[in-house]
């Protein structure tokens, strides 16, 4: 079995993007909600900072997209490329 890299992508960082993007904008509706999932996130992603602006929401967004979106096309790459050597294994 083969992952499609394209589809595997695009789900990832909608996911991932729609994930930071509702947290943030309840972080916003509700100050305590998702400090910690936050802080997180403006842990790994320079220049994103966790305080409840629409920049910040964006910013977070996108950054969560980019980076989701690499990451999946990476894994389901290397996993094509894994399954291709042992195909017996799967």
């Amino acid at each position: 079995m083969r992952l499609n890299v394209y589809a595997l992508s695009i789900t990832a960082a909608v996911f991932w993007g729609v994930a930071i993007l509702f947290v943030a904008i309840a972080n916003m509706l509700w100050p305590p909600y998702g400090n910690g999932f936050l802080a997180l996130v403006a842990s790994l992603y320079p220049g994103y900072h966790s305080t409840p602006t629409a920049g910040s929401i964006v910013v977070g967004t996108l950054y969560g997209i980019v980076d989701a979106g690499i990451g999946a096309a990476v894994f389901a790459w290397l996993y094509n490329l894994l399954a291709r050597v042992r195909p017996d294994a799967a």
